[in-house]
């Protein structure tokens, strides 16, 4: 699933605890089995991620906010996994509007997805009990 925030709309508590139950029900039709073990949530402590109802809804669910660990370079799996490997196949190219950008980056993740090229976040959960382990002093490779 991919999502993109309308233009002029902001993220309040509310989107976000609507957005993921909207993600809870795609989840449930497309993939159940994603359901089958504890989700686990990846977001930091702006106000929208941290607010009641939020965090009553991910309880309700039973999902699990993986602890932010102190500041470490190699745990932002957006910028440090995702984001280059997005920007190599965008580089180069302009797009007529916003419609026509989403739908590329929307593609290309799908792609990358079925090469098998984002494996570095399903290792997530173990580099991450490291950070915390070693109180941010981490680096991939130790």
């Amino acid at each position: 699933m991919t999502h993109r925030v309308p233009r002029g709309k902001s993220v309040t508590v509310v989107y976000y605890r609507d957005f993921l139950q909207n993600l809870r029900r795609k989840m449930h039709k497309n993939r159940p089995q994603l359901l089958n073990d504890t989700p686990l949530i990846l977001h930091d402590n702006a106000r929208p991620h941290i607010g009641r109802v939020v965090t009553e809804k991910l309880r309700e669910y039973g999902w699990e906010v993986l602890p932010l660990p102190p500041y470490s370079s190699d745990m932002s799996p957006p910028d440090f996994d995702l984001f280059p490997k997005l920007k190599k196949p965008m580089r180069g190219r302009r797009f007529r509007s916003l419609e026509e950008l989403s739908t590329a980056v929307t593609r290309a993740i799908r792609q990358m997805n079925k090469d098998g090229i984002l494996n570095g976040i399903v290792k997530l959960p173990t580099r991450w009990d490291s950070v915390i382990e070693k109180q941010g002093d981490y680096f991939e490779g130790k």
